[in-house]
């Protein structure tokens, strides 16, 4: 097994040509990472931004880095980690040797890791800290989708996990695109509280715009101009080093007071709304400990 002093991560992620913000909470967590220097080289690469999954195949050293562990930043298996990411980065499957010697090994996604329970129960109740569970239905709402149904298995696992625990009144995993609807909410919930997360990697559209129409809360952020919005290069990341809390900072005050507003007075119950997941310092250790077990491969 290689030396952790040879050894390099790379975490890859899907980013957006239209929201900065996507790409914020995987940098971050990047950024915690190399700080620790668990490893000789930590980056990321992306889908949609820059350094691109293409440019990934350059970053490391061959002769300083002899093995190379890939970490998708993803919720679920889906078409990203089978396909797009595999292709882009010539992976021949979990371990691939390059021309050069070096070693590349894919491992699972974040979202496959057990700890998402936890900080999925832990997220609630940062959220709603005085709220009695069980006088509280908790909402995982995922995006969901006719072309890939483990988008919406994620989200049903972690549900059916924390359903067991029997801690809250009712537990329901709920979609965007696909029923359940997160918009039928008043008709799928009874109780006199409702926590809502999330499950997804980063704040953006969704969890700032699209899943708050749908659960009837009022808009709270004032119009921001078209160029800042849909120009990443006016808000660029690509090299960000600070922390999570920093990465928040640099998302435009309007949309996060999405989240500060809680609790919701809607339809006579209390709504609570919290950051995507996938803003949890948290991650930063799912990542190391995915990349770790990909060591014994």
């Amino acid at each position: 097994m290689t030396s952790k002093d040879k050894t390099a991560l790379l975490i890859v992620a899907h980013g957006s040509t239209v929201n900065p913000d996507s790409s914020a909470p995987t940098l971050a967590h990047a950024a915690e990472i190399r700080r620790r220097k668990v490893f000789a080289a930590v980056e990321c690469a992306f889908w949609k931004e820059e350094p691109s999954l293409r440019d990934a195949l350059f970053l490391f050293d061959p002769k300083s880095v002899r093995e190379v562990s890939v970490v998708p930043n993803f919720i679920s298996e889906g078409y990203f980690t089978q396909t797009v990411v595999p292709r882009e980065l010539e992976l021949n499957g979990r371990i691939t040797e390059r021309p050069n010697g070096q070693i590349w090994k894919y491992c699972e996604p974040v979202g496959n890791h057990p700890a998402m329970t936890e900080l999925l129960l832990k997220r609630a109740c940062e959220v709603a800290p005085n709220v009695d569970p069980a006088e509280t239905s908790l909402l995982i709402v995922a995006h969901g989708t006719d072309l890939n149904e483990n988008s919406a298995a994620a989200a049903k696992r972690e549900a059916e996990k924390i359903r067991a625990l029997g801690k809250y009144a009712a537990v329901l995993n709920v979609y965007m695109e696909e029923p359940p609807l997160v918009s039928d909410w008043r008709k799928l919930t009874k109780t006199p509280n409702l926590v809502v997360v999330p499950f997804f990697i980063s704040d953006g559209l969704h969890s700032y715009e699209d899943i708050p129409v749908l659960l009837g809360i009022p808009s709270c952020h004032p119009e921001r101009s078209e160029a800042k919005s849909k120009d990443p290069a006016a808000n660029p990341l690509g090299n960000f080093t600070g922390s999570l809390d920093s990465a928040r900072d640099d998302v435009e005050p309007g949309r996060r007071e999405v989240f500060r507003r809680n609790p919701y007075k809607l339809h006579g119950r209390s709504l609570f709304y919290a950051p995507s997941i996938g803003t949890d310092p948290g991650f930063a250790d799912i990542i190391i400990e995915q990349a770790e077990k990909s060591a014994g491969v």
